[in-house]
């Protein structure tokens, strides 16, 4: 008895989704699900998140809306950064050629230059700070998603503890305890709905 105590206090603290509050409105899959019931009653089921992010339609299209935008992030960076190179180019070849009439005008070329090189400095930190929050917004949003759609399948199959498998924090399971491809059935059925 003991034994099971110390196994459910461990299996309890790598839990990342547990029956939670919330109602979605949405029909939640009622596929069958493998379940193990141990000592005491308690029924435990996991999802493995990496194939769940993979595989669930929203994770895909937040994914890919990310690239999109840090790909334009990098290419408008890109460009800017790139006049500001031959900007700077341009002007070291007039200041070696004595192209400027006077010192004054090519100071004042330079602190042109300058003031672009912290611009740049500023669109940078711009532009990575809002898709760093996009992201977590996203996150934020693919996470309630997934829980609220828990919550749904759970109704109908009644787990006391639903554990998200990541990389290896689970190191043996049987394999039937595995819900992941209904949950990914269900979630992607509910996006599909949803996108209509």
């Amino acid at each position: 008895m003991k034994r099971f105590n110390l196994a459910a206090i461990a299996a309890l603290s790598i839990l990342l989704f547990v029956q939670c509050g919330g109602n979605t409105g949405n029909q939640a899959a009622t596929v069958a699900a493998p379940a193990a019931t141990v000592e005491g009653g308690l029924k435990i089921a996991y999802v493995n998140i990496d194939t769940l992010l993979n595989n669930y339609n929203f994770s895909v299209t937040l994914r890919n809306e990310m690239l999109r935008k840090g790909e334009n992030m990098r290419m408008t960076l890109s460009e800017k950064g790139k006049a500001i190179q031959a900007d700077m180019e341009d002007f070291q070849r007039k200041v070696e050629n004595n192209v400027y009439a006077t010192r004054q005008r090519a100071e004042e070329e330079q602190a042109r230059i300058i003031k672009s090189q912290e611009d740049y400095a500023r669109l940078e930190q711009r532009l990575v700070n809002e898709l760093s929050a996009e992201e977590q917004k996203n996150n934020i949003a693919l996470r309630d998603s997934i829980n609220n759609f828990l919550t749904e399948y759970n109704k109908a199959h009644g787990y006391d503890l639903i554990l998200s498998k990541m990389a290896d924090n689970i190191l043996l399971a049987n394999e039937a305890l595995d819900i992941t491809k209904e949950v990914i059935e269900g979630l992607n059925e509910r996006y599909q709905g949803s996108e209509k």
